[in-house]
């Protein structure tokens, strides 16, 4: 006789809006990283990354920009400015130090 592991199901938090939207309802007005975000709306850090690539080419076309402050490294203090990719870096490349701060996100109005 076999017997059968029940599991309980997991339900999805409700929501009104579309994950993006609601990344992008947390980035105005406010500076947060991918894991704040993630942490405000529900949703996966990987899942937030995924979703500001979206966010930043199709704000690209409007008034509203998504402001990238880039990532830093705590020991030496190197600034990854000319990196493309949003994710947080793994290691710096200066002093090959895995403490870095991550990169911080908003959505600012262009005039």
């Amino acid at each position: 006789m076999t017997t059968k592991k029940s599991r309980k199901e997991t339900i999805p938090p409700e929501r009104h809006d579309t994950v993006r939207h609601d990344i992008m309802h947390a980035l105005e007005g406010a500076e947060l990283s991918a894991k704040e975000v993630s942490g405000k709306i529900s949703v996966s850090e990987k899942e937030v990354y995924e979703h500001l690539d979206h966010i930043q080419k199709s704000l690209s076309e409007g008034k509203r920009r998504l402001k990238v402050t880039p990532a830093e490294c705590v020991s030496c203090g190197f600034v990854f400015k000319k990196r493309e990719r949003l994710k947080k870096p793994g290691r710096c490349p200066v002093c090959r130090s895995e403490h870095i701060h991550d990169p911080l996100f908003a959505i600012i109005t262009i005039e």
